[in-house]
C-alpha cells in the first residue's frame, strides 16, 4: 500500500511537471509585443483590449501583449512611427494628423462607427450651446491626444478657437475630476468619464452627436513596416481586439463583470461599468456593418475639414491613412448579432430639455 502511494505520488509529480513544462513552452512560443496606449489601459475606455488580454484572445492569436502608456494618441503614433512599437491605440483621425508630418502609420481597424469624443457641459455653467463655451474652462486628456483635436474641430464649426477659452490638459484623472468638482465648465473626453461625473452628483448635459464634429472612434494603429513585414502580428491584434469589442456590444453586463475581474480596482463597481459600456455602445461602437472596417467616406470628410481649417497643413492621400485588409480578414468570432444590444444609461442632451 505504501509502495502504491509513493508510486502514485511520483506519477502525480511527474504529470504536474510535464503540465507546467508544456504550459511554459506554450507561453514561450507566444510572440511578445508592445502595444502603446494613449492613457492607462485599466480605464474602461480600453475594455476591448483588457478583455482580449484577460480572456486569452491575444494568446489565441499567438501573442503576448505588453501594454505601455504613452502621452495621448498623437504621441502613440509618433512612437510607432519611430519604431518604438509596431502597434498602438489612438483615434481614427490620428494618422491624418501625423502622416502630414511624415510619420509612417496607418489605422488598421476602428472600434465603432461613432465618435469617441463626447463633449459634456455643467448645467450650472450657463452653457446652452457650443458657442457658450467662450470664456469657459474645458478639460481634455492632453494636448497630444486626438480628442483635443476633435474638440478644436468642433469649436471651428461654431467660429471658435482654442484662444476663446481656457482648455486644460488635465490627465486621465483630472480630465473628469476637475469637471466633477466644478473647477471646469465642460469636458471633452471618453464616455466612461461622463458616467464618472454623473456618479459624482454634478448635473451635466451631453452635446448631441449631430452638433459635434464627426471625428472617429478608437482605432488600432500600425507602422508601415509592421503592415508590410509583420502582417501576422497586426492581424492577431486586430482579430483579438475586435473579439473584446464584440463581447461588450453583445452583453454589457457580463462584460462589466469580466472587466472587474481583470481589473480588481473596479470590483464592486460593475454597475458603473455596465452603464459606461452601454454609453459606448450607444455613442461609439453602435452597429458597424462590419466590425473594425474604416469608413473611407467619413475619413475623407474629416480630412477635408482638418485641411480646410488648417488643423493639418498638407493634404495626404486617403490610401496612406488606413487599410481595411486586417478588419476584413479577422477570423470568425469577431462578428456577432448586436441587434439585442440596448442602452442601459440615460444621458440628458439639449434636445431632451423642455
Amino acid at each position: 500500500m505504501k509502495l502504491f502511494g509513493k508510486t502514485f505520488a511520483r506519477a502525480a509529480m511527474v504529470s504536474a511537471a510535464v503540465l507546467c513544462s508544456a504550459m511554459s513552452q506554450a507561453e514561450d512560443a507566444l510572440k511578445e509585443i508592445t502595444y502603446l496606449m494613449p492613457a492607462p489601459p485599466t480605464l474602461p475606455a480600453f475594455a476591448p483590449w483588457t478583455l482580449a488580454q484577460s480572456k486569452g484572445y491575444f494568446a489565441e492569436e499567438g501573442l503576448k501583449v505588453n501594454f505601455v502608456t504613452a502621452r495621448g494618441g498623437v504621441d502613440v503614433a509618433k512612437q510607432i512611427g519611430t519604431g518604438n512599437a509596431m502597434v498602438g491605440g489612438a483615434i481614427g483621425d490620428t494618422p491624418l494628423i501625423v502622416r502630414a508630418n511624415g510619420i509612417p502609420v496607418k489605422a488598421v481597424a476602428v472600434l465603432g462607427s461613432g465618435s469617441l469624443t463626447v463633449l459634456a457641459t455643467g448645467d450650472s455653467a450657463g452653457i446652452k450651446s457650443v458657442t457658450d463655451l467662450k470664456g469657459k474652462t474645458v478639460t481634455v486628456l492632453s494636448y497630444a491626444d486626438t480628442t483635443y483635436y476633435a474638440l478644436l474641430a468642433t469649436l471651428k464649426k461654431y467660429g471658435l478657437t482654442k484662444d476663446d477659452m481656457n482648455i486644460q490638459a488635465a490627465g486621465p484623472a483630472g480630465v473628469w475630476k476637475l469637471f466633477a468638482t466644478g473647477d471646469a465648465d465642460a469636458m471633452a473626453g471618453a464616455p466612461d468619464w461622463v458616467v464618472s461625473v454623473q456618479d459624482s452628483g454634478r448635473d451635466i448635459s451631453v452635446v448631441p452627436e449631430k452638433d459635434m464634429f464627426q471625428s472617429m472612434a478608437q482605432a488600432i494603429l500600425a507602422s508601415d513596416d509592421a503592415i508590410k513585414n509583420h502582417p501576422d502580428i497586426v492581424q492577431g491584434v486586430v482579430t483579438a481586439t475586435l473579439k473584446g469589442m464584440r463581447d461588450i456590444m453583445a452583453d454589457p453586463k457580463q462584460a462589466a463583470m469580466d472587466f472587474a475581474s481583470a481589473v480588481p480596482a473596479f470590483k464592486g463597481r460593475e454597475d458603473y461599468l455596465e452603464r459606461a459600456f452601454a454609453l459606448f455602445n450607444e455613442r461609439v461602437y453602435k452597429n458597424p456593418p462590419m466590425p473594425g472596417v474604416i469608413d473611407e467616406e467619413r475619413l475623407g470628410e474629416v480630412a477635408k475639414f482638418y485641411l480646410a481649417e488648417g488643423i493639418v497643413k498638407t493634404e495626404v492621400p486617403l490610401k496612406d491613412l488606413f487599410t481595411n485588409e486586417f478588419a476584413k480578414n479577422a477570423r470568425p468570432g469577431t462578428v456577432a448579432d448586436f441587434s439585442s444590444t440596448k442602452p442601459h444609461i440615460q444621458v440628458t442632451t439639449r434636445e431632451d430639455r423642455p
